[in-house]
């Protein structure tokens, strides 16, 4: 339905368009035809056709759209056939029918007004339709029909309008049931009674049962009136009569219809005339609900009837004779029939009331036709009138009832008309009315009484003209009743107390309130007058035996009119003289009050308090204040002071009264005070409120400047001489010093107070109720104009004090304790506070800011007490409320304080004006340091608006103060001299964005320092620039009166460019707004930068940049603009402002994205929330994208994904489009401002502080949404800091009502941070010192607040118990906990949880130090210290959370058997549950549960798969070949590509040896089938492994067997070949046999001939095929042989030779065709060489994969028979040896002839390659052991990069029978540390680097420490040298020491490389090979 409706809606928008849409809801409608010819059943969606179609003619029926009017018009006179039920679909309900009815009637009626022509359509069917319905009512869809018709009326012609009036009126009379069980008969119509009669059912007010006892005569009961709610309504309906014709009336008779006036006017003057008889309460005989039912049937059509005409009276001839006399009649029967309504029994009824109403209305309708002819007439007629409704009012009630109010809209209509037309008659009126009050009435004695004591109708006709004169407003009126009233009250009964008194009384109040002059004076001197007088008759005689009236009229009544006029009095002056009058007032009452015995003044001050509050509303206290109004003040202060008026200063709970009722006997002054001072409350507590408000404008109460407080003549003149409380009497002082010394809070003790009068302790006593409530009433915001902001705060007062001079000391020290007590209850009043929001919260923050405004601005005073008391309570705010450092107003106000000039009269003082400038300057840079140390962003952004705003002042550049202030302060990474300890700031996320918001071209992954003044000149420069461009284009844009489309792009502004596929609109006027433009603008190009970015592209920083800044001034140049248009227009670009830095996710535009972020939300604070949700929405939006952080696919996980699937499991993914890392690093820098907004808003905005707490929920609802990227460390465990600390705030007032959604949150981080932990340790370098040591930090700071924690026992158990107020999310025991599921004990296993993850943090931290730091302190561990039981602790801990989490646990302590031990007992007992953990493999497959046939085995099925050299460990002896664990290695290895194999042939070749049930060779063989390659390897493997026998016997016999399976597995293979298969395998073989072949042919020829003899044989050879590809390289094809490139090598035994082919990529261009050198070896055993470059490749990969910038080269190596292999050759790369063949200078001076003079951008180029090359081989030699390292065994290539080459020697093995001369780890000879290390002391910066990337390199090894000796361990019985002696595998797992911490292993790195520093032995192996072999050295 709804979409339907939201289709005609678009359609109605653009018809012409959508045309085939209308048709297409045309044909969804039932046809015409069918609709006409009967009563045909429609469906459910032909109706909502209907509906929709309805609709759309509602709002475009002018069009030409004759179908859908045809249609439309069709159904709408089908309506008598849909009174059929069987019309409507089965399952539409009465609602749904009745809805149908409404909508189309609703719609159809808004179509006919638009267009004439469909209305006349409409029109004639409307009145058969109606009359047709109202004649076959019976059905209970027509009656439906009726309420739905009554409501929208279609259009109707007259004929039929006069028709169906005529009907209506003739149906008025219908049989009522005689009965109940005649009533109860028509129960079955219940279900679908007319909403018509529901309302006249309604109408009547049955609720009360009140009322039906009335109706009836008896009291009904309970049963009836419930029978009556649920049935009533049924007897408003007869079957066969039109019952809804009263109602109906009153929908028909509207201007817009045309109807035969006379005929209506003269039926309803006929049936008015028949009804007034009528109503006659002994002709009706029914009871109960019966008679209800009839009498509002009756009254309803009365109703009708009165306002049928009141609309005929306008429409009558005004000026014919036959219309004079048809109104004449219409008045006298109008207000006959308003006296029948008035004498009606039924007169309470609310029907009746409403035709009373009616009918006053027609009278005064009446008043006004003949412009007034009838006036004189009427009003003689209508006082009669006035006068008995006046007489049928209740009097007593607050309200006189309908009618009464009726008689005064009434009377109050008909005095505006005459005032101005014929004021006479309105006159006599009004004195005809004034003159009844003194008429006396006497009435027949009743009850024994002779007369009624005041007649109701005085009261109300003094009531009357009182209200009267209001609603009139006019000084005449007022001066013509006034004196009447006055004269009353002097003479007659109105002169005693008595009810007509009071009402005198308070309509003297009410004319006064008014504000005409005369009347105010002479009404207030008289109720001034009156309440004196009520105050000196008190305690006489005669006061005892006194009317409750008397009472009343001084404790309610004057009390009251003082207050109306107070409120009423808008003229300032009358509103200062009433000010001082009461004021004035009050004084005489507290003096008079004082000296009654047994009295308490509070009874007769207390009652003024409400009207001098309303009267002090206004006043501003800092306003210069005439003396004698400032005495008053201080009188009533005093005043109010000693009679406990003022609501208690310490916080007790009041016991307030509702109206004076103190007891006679108040007791002594002292208690009274006493009292006050601690509560409760014992009066009024409107009064306490009253003096609240008044403490807001009463100026502080220093009478004079000289010993204010010193004149004693004058304060004891405020103690009446009768009094007892007089300054005599000692006992009474020392209650005034007790209640003063409590009032202070105990600052001050009563013994300093001895030298203090009590009078001065009462007026002292005063002054700290006064400047204590000013505070507790609205935080200490005085009245005053909103602009002055530090003067409204209450401070500008409490300080006043304390300037006065000479002073005594100890009411100095009260005064004092006054401020800080007044400091005290600001502070707590804005604590309450904290959590409101919306306005609340406004206001707040304003209170805040205006009181440190002023104490700001206070700290340029004179007075030294005072500028040290600002300073304290200052800082003393800053500290309790933080969010004011951000505040603009408090920044702006202190660095405008610091360059303002002093007061000018004491400029004069040098000293003064040098220390209140060192002050500021002081005050200034710690806030302003404090600032930046929890928000650098928010505070840099405040900084450049205000120096914008200096800018916009004019002023060419800031105060000398302020520049030399922020040219001290520099913010940077790492530690900041600024501040101490660890701050938010100090956060590197938080750091990047500060810079990124300083708007400096900074690198943020580099090291900066950033010098705050500098950058915010520039940046506020910029700013302002952008400003004034804006704006510069807004004067030339309105001075040229606009500009057309076509004129745009002449701007440089492109025109607006269709979207394809949108329709073409209409040209623009040259009126478009200069915003509209702009706003186009921006918006088009800001898209455009999304859409580059959405295409891949690189969005230029600089243009971004621009755009953005221009946008963003842009916006803020609009914020006041109050345009809808512009509204939307700034909202959508707002959105984009924040929306597209996110969108596009690159550290580039994020950077700029937090720098206009910055800007926003500090030049405009008010839009923070707008801006952060925004923020938070799109953030939200990348978790959902899986962008950065939260690209949680495996492919973004960084090494391990890389090094899949050789190291770790799982198959390679595709690589991302976008660098995952930049992504992490834009979101680090997203964060960092999110931070920095925290500590803005966290004690301020509860809005934005929810704001974030959605984005931290949003963020951790799901553990695994994370991105496992190793470079996301640190961002991730900032963001988990960030929590962290958001969750700290529960205990903050502002967010104690979402304690238990913070404790979710706090586990959710808790789970999410464990969850960290759940993969395996991994490295990652940005080749960034920066980056390494900013990942460090932000895990160290998350460790430092981690174990700053404390946990609390008592809150712990309270969380156990469940005990908590706020419903803590668990329970003590055998609770499912959200986050953790089932659960023992919350308390214990959430400390458990924060220890595992504290300990795994530190841990991470000690990691990241380490990488961040390699060369640290070399013997420095940090190996943590914990017990057995602990580490079995952690584990349980860690597997209950996620079983991975304790892999990784062992992991990271790997020689930690304890831990291991327990994993392995979690892992058996828990195995069912961690089928998808390929990592806890190890804890289970083991040779002892092989040996064992352990049924954990048999889950090794359902495993998930491992990597292959996990795998491969099981085909090793130690596993037996185990069917079970075999069946699961083979499952390993065919679920990856054979070519992902390949690699570890040499490893499978060996298992071939173990391979009894055949299971490997089968896995071969089924791999052969899948692979050519695979094939082709496996048998050149297959053929270098047949070597000769050696060895023991057993050995022998061993490795006969597996020497005699190489050929048949070969054989195997070849026979499975296809033909084409074993073509490619024939032709690759048979070529590169050949060209091996050459070697042998070449063996007798003479060396000088070899090179000839290589061409020859070269000739012979063709290739065959262009799928022919080098054997070391299956990725090169082979495209032909370089014939002259064949060169014959040097060798002891036989003739090596290199040959060149020219190769393509067999993935790339097929053209491109380049050299590869290969050499081809006979007689050399090459397997060696291939297992040594696997651990280099290895290596090379792992390298990689962490971003290490290390370098080796693993050049191919492939035996392909006994002794006979290919060796690819190093590209562009001579020996060492070759190079001292040249030269006899070392490497210095080879490379600088190589590549330029030392310090050559090539030079130091080719010395980097060096360095990271000998760093590489220097870890792979440290594994590897490699020996004859001469220097032909070292190459260089073109770009100076180290290769080593021939690994003949490995592992245990040496040159010279394994004498291990060379005993360095690796080869570092004098000429390479000449490169390395200029210092030659080993202080360079290039060797600490080179140190740095040798740790990192070995520490990155040591993460893959298993599958690089696993690939070793698996050749251990190939026969290679580099097994025969020693225990190999052993010492290389010894050398990588996986017992070894992070740093032990850094530094055991960093010792072998200082070893290796031209370690003697390496130069002397040199020196023998240049001896022996003739190498150069």
């Amino acid at each position: 339905m709804e979409s339907l409706m939201e289709l005609s809606d678009l359609v109605a928008q653009n018809p012409e368009q959508f045309a085939r849409k209308i048709s297409w809801i045309c044909s969804r409608c039932p046809p015409a035809e069918s609709l006409l010819i009967g009563s045909p059943r429609v469906s459910k969606s032909q109706l909502k056709a209907v509906l929709a179609l309805a609709r759309f003619l509602s709002k475009c029926a002018n069009l030409d759209q004759e179908t859908a009017k045809s249609l439309i018009l069709a159904f709408y006179r089908s309506i008598p056939s849909s009174f059929d039920i069987k019309f409507w679909p089965q399952s539409y309900s009465s609602d749904a029918i009745s809805t149908f009815y409404n909508e189309f009637l609703k719609y159809i009626s808004k179509a006919a007004e638009l267009s004439p022509a469909f209305a006349t359509d409409v029109a004639g069917f409307t009145g058969h339709i109606v009359i047709h319905t109202i004649r076959n009512v019976d059905s209970s869809v027509s009656r439906l029909f009726l309420s739905a018709i009554s409501l929208n009326f279609p259009p109707i012609l007259p004929a039929d309008a006069n028709r169906l009036i005529a009907l209506l009126l003739d149906g008025f009379e219908s049989n009522v049931p005689s009965s109940t069980r005649e009533a109860n008969s028509t129960t079955s119509d219940a279900a679908q009674s007319s909403a018509l009669s529901v309302n006249c059912y309604q109408s009547a007010g049955v609720e009360a049962s009140s009322g039906l006892a009335d109706l009836s005569g008896t009291t009904t009961s309970g049963d009836d009136i419930y029978y009556l709610r649920h049935h009533g309504t049924q007897y408003s309906l007869n079957k066969g009569t039109n019952s809804s014709s009263g109602t109906s009336l009153n929908y028909l008779f509207s201007d817009k219809k045309s109807i035969n006036l006379n005929i209506i006017y003269s039926a309803g003057i006929a049936k008015l005339v028949f009804l007034s008889g009528q109503i006659r309460k002994r002709d009706w005989k029914e009871q109960g609900p019966l008679l209800k039912v009839r009498i509002n049937k009756k009254l309803s059509v009365y109703q009708a009837a009165a306002r049928l005409h009141i609309k005929t009276l306008a429409s009558l001839d005004t000026e014919g004779k036959s219309s004079k006399r048809l109104l004449h009649g219409a008045l006298a029967l109008l207000i006959e029939a308003a006296e029948a309504c008035l004498v009606s029994v039924w007169r309470k009824l609310r029907v009746s009331e409403e035709v009373f109403g009616c009918l006053l209305a027609a009278i005064s309708q009446a008043a006004v036709a003949r412009s007034g002819q009838l006036l004189r007439i009427l009003l003689i007629r209508f006082k009669p009138l006035v006068l008995a409704t006046c007489a049928q009012a209740d009097s007593e009630a607050s309200s006189q009832g309908a009618m009464f109010e009726s008689v005064l809209k009434t009377c109050s209509a008909i005095i505006e008309f005459g005032w101005s037309k014929d004021r006479s008659p309105v006159d006599t009126f009004i004195m005809g009315l004034a003159s009844s009050i003194r008429e006396r009435n006497y009435y027949e004695e009743e009850d024994g009484k002779e007369k009624q004591a005041t007649p109701p109708v005085q009261l109300n006709v003094i009531h009357l003209l009182a209200e009267l004169n209001v609603s009139i407003n006019k000084p005449e009126v007022v001066d013509m009743i006034l004196p009447l009233f006055i004269e009353s009250l002097e003479e007659g009964d109105a002169s005693t107390p008595g009810l007509l008194r009071l009402r005198l009384l308070d309509a003297i109040s009410r004319m006064a309130s008014l504000g005409f002059e005369k009347s105010y004076r002479e009404a207030v001197v008289l109720m001034t007058r009156s309440y004196l007088a009520k105050l000196s008759s008190v305690g006489s005689a005669e006061s005892t035996a006194l009317a409750p009236e008397a009472t009343k009229e001084w404790v309610e009544t004057l009390p009251a009119g003082f207050l109306l006029i107070a409120r009423g009095i808008a003229n300032n002056k009358l509103r200062s003289d009433y000010r001082h009058r009461l004021m004035s007032l009050c004084s005489d009452v507290g003096l008079a009050a004082e000296s009654k015995s047994g009295r308490s003044g509070a009874e007769f001050l207390g009652p003024l308090l409400p009207a001098v509050a309303e009267i002090c509303s206004d006043f501003d206290p800092n306003v210069d204040v005439e003396p004698s109004l400032l005495k008053q003040f201080r009188n009533l202060w005093f005043y109010i002071a000693l009679f406990g008026l003022a609501p208690p200063l310490q916080k007790t709970q009041a016991v307030t009264k509702s109206a004076s009722t103190a007891p006679n006997n108040a007791g002594s002054t002292g208690v009274v005070v006493l009292q006050a001072v601690s509560g409760p409350y014992m009066w009024n507590s409107l009064w306490s409120s009253a003096v609240q408000h008044i403490s807001l404008g009463t100026p502080p109460l220093v009478v004079s400047s000289v010993k204010w407080l010193e004149d004693e003549l004058e304060l004891n003149a405020l103690h009446n001489p009768g009094s007892r409380q007089g300054n005599g009497n000692e006992k009474a002082a020392t209650s005034q010093r007790t209640a003063l010394c409590a009032a202070l809070g105990g600052k001050v003790d009563v013994s300093a107070m001895s030298t203090i009068s009590g009078v001065k302790a009462t007026y002292l006593l005063a002054v700290a109720f006064l400047e204590i409530t000013r505070f507790s009433s609205n935080g200490g915001i005085l009245n005053g104009s909103p602009s002055s902001t530090a003067s409204r705060s209450a401070f500008s007062c409490v300080f006043e004090y304390l300037r006065s001079p000479n002073l005594m000391p100890a009411v100095s020290q009260c005064l004092t304790a006054i401020v800080h007590r007044a400091f005290e209850i600001a502070v707590a009043w804005l604590e309450d506070r904290a959590s409101e929001t919306g306005p609340e919260a406004a206001i707040r923050e304003s209170t805040l800011s205006t009181h440190a405004c002023f104490l700001i601005k206070n700290l340029s005073q004179r007075d030294e007490n005072v500028r040290d008391i600002s300073v304290s309570l200052l800082t003393q705010l800053r500290d309790k409320f933080p969010q004011i450092l951000w505040n603009p107003s408090c920044l702006d106000s202190l660095l405008l304080s610091m360059h303002n000039d002093p007061n000018s009269a004491v400029v004069s003082d040098p000293a003064y004006v040098a220390g209140v400038r060192s002050l500021y300057q002081k005050i200034a840079r710690e806030w302003i340091i404090v600032s930046l140390s929890h928000a650098p962003c928010t505070s840099q952004g405040l900084l450049q608006d205000n120096l914008c705003k200096a800018n916009t002042w004019q002023r060419t550049q800031p105060a000398a103060d302020v520049v030399s202030l922020l040219s001290e302060i520099r913010i940077g990474v790492g530690k900041n001299d600024c501040w101490s300890g660890t701050k938010t700031a100090n956060i590197p996320a938080v750091m990047a964005a500060a810079a990124a918001a300083s708007g400096g071209n900074l690198i943020l992954t580099d090291a900066f320092s950033l010098e705050v003044l500098g950058t915010g000149m520039v940046s506020a420069t910029v700013k302002c620039n952008h400003a004034g461009e804006i704006a510069g284009m807004r004067r030339l844009y309105e001075s040229i009166g606009g500009l057309d489309k076509s004129q745009l792009i002449g701007y440089g502004l492109d025109a607006d460019v269709p979207v394809s596929g949108s329709p073409a609109q209409p040209a623009q006027p040259k009126t478009d707004s200069f915003n509209e433009m702009v706003l186009s603008r921006f918006v088009r190009m800001l898209q455009k930068f999304v859409n580059i970015a959405e295409k891949g592209g690189q969005v230029d920083k600089s243009s971004f940049r621009q755009t953005c800044s221009q946008a963003t001034a842009l916006l803020l140049s609009n914020l006041d603009s109050d345009s809808k248009a512009d509204i939307h227009s700034f909202s959508q670009l707002l959105r984009l402002l924040c929306w597209c830095p996110a969108y596009i996710t690159t550290p580039d535009a994020v950077e700029v994205g937090v720098y206009i972020w910055t800007w926003l939300v500090s030049a405009a604070p008010q839009l923070g929330s707008l801006v952060l949700a925004e923020l938070v929405d799109a953030w939200l939006w990348t978790i959902d994208m899986k962008r950065g952080l939260f690209a949680s696919d495996m492919r973004c996980s960084g090494p391990a994904a890389k090094l899949r699937p050789h190291l770790a499991p799982g198959e390679p993914e595709p690589q991302t489009e976008k660098d995952p890392v930049e992504q992490i690093m834009a979101h680090r820098l997203w964060l960092g401002f999110f931070v920095d907004r925290f500590e803005v808003v966290r004690h301020g905005s509860i809005e934005q502080l929810l704001l974030l707490g959605r984005m931290l929920l949003g963020t951790t609802r799901l553990p695994w949404n994370f991105s496992r990227h190793p470079a996301a460390t640190g961002t991730f465990f900032s963001l988990m800091l960030f929590g962290l600390k958001f969750c700290s705030c529960q205990t903050q007032g502002n967010l104690q009502n979402f304690r238990s959604g913070l404790q979710l949150l706090e586990e959710r981080i808790y789970r999410a941070s464990l969850g960290w932990f759940a993969y395996q340790p991994e490295w990652y370098d940005l080749s960034n010192n920066n980056f390494a040591q900013s990942e460090a930090q932000s895990l160290s700071i998350f460790v430092q607040h981690l174990s700053n924690e404390r946990v609390d026992a008592s809150q712990l158990d309270q969380k156990a118990q469940g005990l908590e107020t706020d419903s803590s999310l668990n329970d003590a025991k055998d609770q499912y906990h959200p986050v953790w599921g089932q659960m023992d004990n919350y308390a214990v296993g959430r400390e458990k949880r924060r220890q595992l993850l504290l300990m795994l943090a530190q841990h991470e931290a000690d990691r990241l130090e380490v990488w961040a730091q390699p060369v640290g302190s070399k013997e420095q561990t940090s190996r943590l210290k914990i017990s057995p039981d602990k580490w079995i602790e952690y584990a349980r801990t860690a597997f209950s959370v996620d079983p991975r989490i304790a892999l990784s646990l062992a992991a990271r302590f790997p020689a930690n058997f304890t831990l291991k031990a327990e994993i392995t007992q979690l892992v058996q007992s828990h195995i069912l549950e961690i089928h998808s953990i390929p990592e806890a493999l190890p804890y289970f497959v083991t040779p002892k549960a092989v040996d064992e046939n352990s049924t954990l085995l048999q889950q090794l099925p359902h495993w998930a798969a491992c990597s292959i050299t996990q795998a491969l460990e099981f085909l090793t002896p130690a596993y037996k070949g185990h069917p079970r664990v075999m069946a699961y290695v083979l499952r390993v290895l065919e679920s990856y590509p054979p070519e992902r194999v390949t690699f570890f042939m040499p490893q499978l070749v060996q298992a071939l040896r173990y391979d009894e049930e055949k299971l490997v060779e089968g896995y071969l063989l089924r791999s052969t089938q899948r692979s050519d390659i695979f094939a082709h390897i496996l048998i050149w493997h297959l053929q270098g492994e047949t070597f000769p026998e050696s060895g023991n016997d057993a050995a022998i016999a061993k490795n006969s067997s597996f020497q005699a399976l190489l050929p048949l597995v070969r054989q195997r293979i070849i026979d499975g070949f296809s033909p084409k298969a074993l073509d490619v395998f024939q032709r690759e073989f048979d070529f590169f046999d050949k060209v091996t072949s050459i070697s042998g042919v070449l063996f007798p020829l003479p060396k000088e001939e070899r090179r000839a003899g290589i061409r020859r044989e070269l000739e012979k050879i063709q290739v065959e095929g262009d799928d022919l590809y080098l054997p070391t390289a299956p990725n090169k094809l082979v495209r032909g042989i370089q014939v002259d490139s064949g060169i014959p090598l040097q060798s002891a035994a036989k003739v090596p030779i290199m040959i060149t082919f020219n190769v393509v990529d067999r993935d790339g261009d097929q053209n491109d065709v380049k050299p590869q050198a290969c050499i081809f070896k006979v007689g050399d055993d090459c397997r060696q060489d291939v297992l040594a470059l696997q651990v280099i490749s290895l290596l090379k990969d792992i390298f990689e994969a962490v971003g290490l910038n290390l370098y080796v080269y693993p050049y191919g190596v492939l035996p392909t028979g006994p002794e006979r292999g290919i060796i690819e050759v190093v590209p562009n790369s001579r020996s060492r040896s070759q190079m001292g063949e040249t030269t006899d200078g070392g490497l210095y001076e080879i490379f600088q002839q190589d590549f330029g003079p030392v310090g050559s951008p090539s030079f130091e180029a080719a010395r980097e390659n060096f360095l990271i090359s000998s760093a590489g081989y220097a870890v792979a030699s440290l594994l590897l052991q490699p020996k004859d390292r001469h220097n032909g065994n070292l190459l260089f290539d073109n770009a100076g990069r180290l290769v080593h080459i021939d690994f003949g020697f490995i592992l245990e093995t040496s040159p010279g029978g394994n004498m291990r001369f060379e005993n360095a780890h690796f080869k570092l000879s004098h000429e390479m540390t000449q490169l390395l290390d200029p210092s030659g002391v080993m202080k360079s910066d290039t060797w600490y680097k080179f140190v740095s990337l040798c740790v990192r390199g070995y520490l990155a090894a040591r993460r893959y420490m298993d599958g690089i000796i696993t690939t070793v361990l698996l050749m251990i019985d190939s026969g290679l040298p580099c097994f025969s002696r020693g225990d190999p595998i052993g010492n290389l797992r010894k050398r990588l020491h996986p017992e070894m911490s992070e740093r032990e292993a850094a530094n055991y790195m960093i010792r072998k490389c200082t070893d290796a520093y031209n370690k003697w032995t390496t130069a002397g192996y040199d020196l023998i090979q240049y001896l022996q072999q003739g190498i150069e050295k």
